[in-house]
């Protein structure tokens, strides 16, 4: 006689668990090990960087700071123990949530990402956003106009997705701020501010996603669902909007927790170019200042935000397939 659990399974010792409550365990123990690795890459891999950290918390190589200070910071920071020692510490006050104070700026990290971090993530989430509606037209418009339509959208995808950002923002730069005087070089808070540099982030993951999402767009024009439309009297746009867009934005769901963390790293390149606050231009400051604690900061920070944002585009690919929900 089978036993019928619904959506629960057993572990080994009989405890059961619902398929969701697994879920989530599962995905809070990958963001804890990302986390862990993330810091634990960070704290050896800024050290292999020429310099001492001792100078650089009295400012830099131009402090020509003393020996005797310099020991006196390191007796302070614990820079003189072990290496060992110094990761195990660091991994205790991460694990009590203290970030501890940014060598360069002398304040609290999680102030300063408190400040930061809105600012990259907003322009982050536009970009995301204006990929996904331009992907989506060329795809939709490419579908629609037959085979010369297609190659001409997939030579606009590639060319858009080969395109580094630093090039990206420094033609538009020249474009639309020198020549043609519309939009203002430096990012401002208007909203006039933000169109350069969201488009520098945009282009290049619409190149990428319309590939993705184009080639699904035809394999579900061509589907039985689809035949069965038009079967119906259905035109092509009304199949293509009312029944193959929702198959065809599965794959760009599903690879929108990626294009994230890529617009996130692209945002360290696009916000020192635009000279817009962020945590791209604070990890880039962080970086040549050999700041640890403030380098640690927004490594953990784009981490986590990274991996919210795989878990959303799961809910969401789950939400849009009922397969995903049914297995």
């Amino acid at each position: 006689m089978s036993d019928n659990r619904g959506p629960e399974r057993t572990l080994a010792d009989g405890v059961r668990f619902p398929t969701t409550v697994r879920w989530l365990l599962a995905k809070v123990l990958g963001a804890v090990f990302v986390l862990w690795a993330v810091a634990t890459l960070i704290f050896f891999g800024i050290r292999l960087i020429p310099g001492d950290p001792a100078e650089a918390i009295l400012g830099g190589p131009g402090s020509q700071a003393s020996p005797e200070a310099l020991e006196q910071v390191r007796r302070d920071y614990g820079l003189d123990q072990p290496l060992l020692v110094q990761y195990f510490t660091q991994m205790g006050r991460l694990v009590q949530g203290d970030l501890g104070d940014s060598y360069s700026l002398r304040m609290p990290v999680a102030e300063l990402l408190g400040n930061q971090l809105p600012g990259t993530l907003l322009l982050s989430a536009l970009a995301l956003l204006v990929a996904w509606l331009l992907s989506l037209a060329l795809a939709g418009w490419s579908t629609l106009n037959g085979k010369a339509a297609a190659v001409v959208a997939s030579g606009l995808e590639i060319a858009a997705a080969a395109v580094p950002h630093f090039w990206l923002a420094s033609i538009l730069i020249l474009l639309f701020s020198n020549t043609l005087g519309w939009l203002p070089p430096v990012s401002t808070n208007s909203a006039d501010g933000l169109v350069l540099p969201v488009l520098a982030l945009a282009l290049p993951l619409a190149g990428f996603l319309g590939q993705v999402m184009r080639e699904s767009m035809l394999n579900a024009m061509t589907s039985p669902f689809a035949l069965s439309a038009r079967a119906r009297g259905e035109g092509e746009t009304g199949v293509l909007f009312r029944h193959a867009l929702r198959h065809a934005a599965l794959p760009g769901i599903a690879l929108s927790g990626w294009a994230f963390g890529s617009l996130l790293s692209g945002a360290v390149v696009v916000e020192s170019i635009f000279a817009r606050p962020g945590l791209g231009r604070t990890l880039l400051n962080a970086v040549t200042l050999r700041d640890i604690p403030l380098v640690t900061g927004v490594a953990l920070v784009s981490a986590l935000s990274y991996v919210v944002v795989m878990a959303a585009s799961d809910v969401a690919e789950r939400a849009a397939d009922p397969r995903l929900r049914a297995a």
